[in-house]
């Protein structure tokens, strides 16, 4: 993947909103640890998996005994089919930016599965029943292949 250079800020407003995302403990993905917490569903947040070529990546959810990595994906970043915008300004810097993220996404997608990992990607407008129910319905599947 390619550096790209930082474009100009656009403004003091734009900034403050930009750096105030989170890689982690977003609210989607803490409302979610939440509801399978009160479940009673162990897991680790922000779990460290070192591929075999070198790469770490960081699922927000991971179930290390069933290898399930859980991702919640913010529309924008992830570029979301549904809901994903483009930026109207410093577009030379975002379209690359948001395209190499999916890059990203997929190659992450692509090392965890061959290294014998599932992988459950949830969209951020998805509702917290829906991410659930996807989520129980792994666990569940996995559990019958102990």
């Amino acid at each position: 993947m390619m550096n790209l250079p930082y474009p100009e800020p656009t403004s003091a407003t734009a900034t403050k909103k930009m750096r105030s995302n989170r890689r982690v403990d977003t609210k989607p993905e803490v409302a979610l640890r939440s509801l399978l917490h009160r479940r009673g569903l162990r897991f680790r947040k922000d779990y460290a998996i070192r591929l075999p070529n070198g790469k770490t990546v960081h699922p927000d959810i991971a179930f290390t005994r069933k290898k399930i990595a859980i991702f919640v994906d913010g529309c924008f970043w992830h570029s979301c089919p549904e809901h994903g915008t483009t930026p109207k300004t410093n577009q030379n810097y975002w379209i690359p930016k948001l395209q190499q993220n999916v890059e990203r996404d997929r190659n992450t997608d692509e090392g965890l599965r061959a290294n014998g990992w599932q992988v459950i990607r949830i969209w951020e407008h998805v509702s917290l029943d829906e991410a659930e129910r996807r989520i129980l319905n792994c666990l569940e599947s996995e559990s019958t292949l102990d």
